[in-house]
């Protein structure tokens, strides 16, 4: 399985001068000759800063302690400072509600003092906080304003610690130019404050990013050298993140004897921290390592350690990585039932995360291995469908990632070239008059080769926009390949939805033709039974009852003969054929379609469904397939608004959705509206952009509402309109021309 590289971010603290003793020993007695005690205060909170890379439990206890010294004299800064070590502290160890309790009284406290420094700290320690939890977007929004405030303020001695924050950020979305730009903007400053402390801490990301770039070698010099610094400065968390991906850079090699010391290591150094997400992480890639040489009983006894710790820690994806290996190594041995308990497990531990990678997709995979070999084939199919989807989710985000970024990047800086040279071809003409205008027929030989080398340039110039224009356009061609791809891997999304909305419809009646046919049967041995005796009477009636129930299941044969009939149309590509109809028949069809849908995923949805339909509308030329599927993606965007309010005000709340159509001016106008969480006013406009979604990752793909948006501008001449006001309602317009 493979092992999750572990980035480390940096901790807010500056250099503290001392000749041969240690920091910490310098701080001692510093703290120990303090006057006063603010200063006494301000010393501790310097000293904890240091002493969270050394032993996180030390350094909460003692962080606790200073808090309550300041509180005590009424010491607002000081109570900041101390609100913010314990913050990293807790975030470290996993800990995260006190940590983010912690922040957030912190940063009120600067701003009451209007202290830009210690402000600048606490949204970095937010974005340390955002980091640890994977929530990369938010680490760099918080980064971002922490960097503005130092930049603004000059606090260089903060800015490298927060360019290698942030560069964590855009390293773990796989940004990897832009994570080298800022960790090498952090290296630089490092270097020139003689700050060696974060040229430690810079040169172990460094190190990692390397790692993802598969450029090995150079990973493994840089991590050895951030060992080196940090033993020189006693760092002992570089020193563990370091060993600890070491390891993997020797399992993804296939040494397992040397991946197996590294993590060893890394194991042991997180028990002297108290960091036991760490510990558990290291103990289980040893595990791994052990596994490879199938000493199954030694990786058993570790990842059972590993278990134990991965439980104490809280850590979602550190209890994912303990489960997994003993399943895995449960797995290696055949032992299938006892691994699928273990593997069970370990997917649960993500199940209210946005985990989705490829190891992952490895641990679904063991699991519909583990199930097949049970004989569950139902389990096994599941779970080898899970994985699948897990892989073609990491290789179409990273490829439309990569795609997009090289287009855009290679186009501007193009564009930037030419610009440059078509400049430069401008400043040599210019030079070129100015000498003919003061020198005369003396320089015309001179004017002449200049030209002559001008026009060279000139048709070198040209030939090479003409070379970077093919590159780009062919860039962009594929581009476009992999967009049309996807929008049509969306439309077979909307039309199985549909599908899957006409199959739940279709039992219905299908329920009521068994249940009818079985009481028939029962009551033609009755009639058998009755004519036998001779009690005509009772005969006839039973007759009766028979006829009855023929006609109730001709009567839902018929409603189920519709329906087949129904998913049949749907079922087929769309032609584009458009046809006169009345909207007001295809709304509750399509909204009954989408409905059944969603129940049929979770059976206690219910929402509030009214309309207030214009009678005398017009029909209009549509096709009727396609603005069906706007309907089912105006629908199904509804649904997930209300249903993701509902689990914010825990059921205190009552879905409701809206359709009202009316007829002005030529045209024909469908107003969709529901009550759930509503669409921020700094997004409303993007809505309609292709591959834009708020949705978590692995629940949308950002096309739905686009794909809506070409239906009804392009193929129908009409127009998509967006209300709504955050927290409170969404109404999407559908405005259609009359034919």
């Amino acid at each position: 399985m493979k092992c999750i590289t572990a980035a480390l971010f940096l901790l807010l603290f500056g250099k503290i001068a001392c000749a041969q003793t240690s920091p910490l020993d310098s701080l001692s007695y510093l703290i120990s000759k303090a006057t006063s005690d603010t200063a006494k205060i301000n010393l501790r909170n310097k000293k904890i800063r240091l002493l969270i890379r050394e032993n996180l439990d030390s350094a909460e206890q003692q962080g606790l302690q200073n808090l309550q010294h300041a509180q005590k004299i009424k010491y607002a800064a000081g109570q900041a400072a101390a609100r913010i070590n314990l913050a990293s502290s807790y975030s470290l160890k996993g800990n995260f509600k006190p940590a983010r309790e912690h922040m957030d009284i912190a940063r009120k406290l600067f701003l009451d003092l209007k202290d830009s420094l210690g402000l600048s700290n606490t949204y970095a320690t937010y974005g340390m906080y955002f980091g640890i939890q994977g929530k990369y977007d938010s680490s760099i929004f918080n980064l971002e304003k922490a960097i503005g405030i130092a930049e603004r303020n000059n606090y260089q001695e903060r800015l490298a610690t927060y360019y290698g924050n942030i560069a964590i950020g855009y390293q773990m979305q796989s940004n990897f130019r832009q994570a080298l730009a800022y960790q090498q903007k952090s290296l630089d400053l490092a270097v020139a404050n003689n700050d060696v402390s974060n040229q430690a801490y810079t040169n172990l990301n460094l190190g990692l990013i390397y790692a993802s770039m598969k450029d090995t070698l150079r990973s493994r010099l840089t991590l050895l050298k951030a060992i080196k610094l940090a033993k020189k400065e006693k760092i002992k968390n570089v020193e563990l993140y370091a060993y600890s991906n070491l390891s993997n850079l020797y399992s993804e090699k296939k040494e397992a004897r040397k991946a197996y010391n590294y993590a060893i290591i890394a194991a042991r150094l997180g028990r002297e921290m108290g960091d036991y997400g760490i510990q558990a992480a290291s103990l289980s890639k040893a595990a791994g390592a052990l596994e490879t040489q199938e000493q199954f009983a030694r990786a058993s006894a570790l990842a059972k350690q590993a278990i134990a710790l991965a439980d104490s820690s809280g850590q979602s994806y550190i209890i994912f990585q303990a489960y997994s290996r003993m399943g895995s190594i449960l797995r290696g041995q055949k032992q299938y039932k006892t691994a699928i308990y273990y593997l069970e497990k370990s997917v649960n531990a993500l199940e209210n995360t946005e985990t989705y990678r490829e190891d992952v997709g490895q641990t679904f995979k063991d699991l519909s291995y583990c199930y097949e070999q049970t004989g569950n084939f139902n389990k096994a199919l599941s779970y080898y469908k899970t994985s699948a989807q897990i892989a073609d989710s990491v290789l179409s985000r990273d490829n439309i990632r990569e795609v997009t970024e090289l287009s855009m990047t290679y186009e501007f800086n193009k564009q930037q070239e030419a610009q440059q040279l078509a400049q430069k071809n401008k400043d040599a003409i210019t030079r070129t008059r100015q000498w003919a205008l003061g020198i005369g027929l003396a320089l015309t030989f001179v004017l002449a080769v200049v030209s002559l080398r001008a026009y060279r340039n000139k048709q070198k110039a040209n030939a090479l926009l003409q070379g970077q224009k093919e590159e780009i356009q062919n860039t962009l061609t594929r581009l476009k390949s992999t967009q049309a791809q996807l929008i049509q891997s969306e439309k077979m999304a909307s039309l199985g939805e549909l599908t899957a909305g006409i199959a739940h419809e279709i039992q219905n009646p299908l329920n009521f033709v068994n249940n009818f046919s079985e009481v028939s049967a029962e009551l033609l041995d009755e009639l058998e039974e009755e004519l036998q005796k001779g009690d005509t009477e009772e005969a006839l009636a039973i007759a009766g009852d028979i006829k009855e129930n023929l006609k109730k299941i001709q009567h839902h044969g018929s409603r189920a003969d519709g329906i087949v009939k129904a998913m049949l149309q749907h079922s087929r590509p769309s032609s584009g054929e458009k046809k006169l109809i009345n909207i007001n028949s295809l709304i509750p069809e399509y909204f009954r379609l989408a409905y059944n849908n969603v129940q049929a995923k979770n059976k206690e949805f219910n929402v509030t469904f009214t309309t207030d339909f214009d009678n005398s509308l017009s029909k209009i030329e549509v096709n009727p397939l396609e603005l069906g599927r706007v309907l089912v993606n105006i629908f199904n965007n509804a649904f997930y608004a209300t249903q993701q309010k509902k689990a914010q005000l825990n059921g205190q709340y009552q879905p409701e959705i809206s359709v009202s159509t009316y007829q002005q001016n030529g045209h024909v106008e469908i107003k969709v509206r529901d009550n759930g969480t509503g669409i921020p006013e700094n997004l409303k406009n993007k809505i309609f952009q292709p591959f834009f979604t708020t949705k978590p990752t692995g629940q949308g793909t950002g096309l739905g509402l686009s794909l809506a948006y070409d239906i009804v501008t392009k193929q129908h001449g009409g127009k998509l309109k967006v209300e709504t006001k955050e927290g409170e309602f969404v109404e999407f317009i559908v405005i259609l021309p009359i034919a």
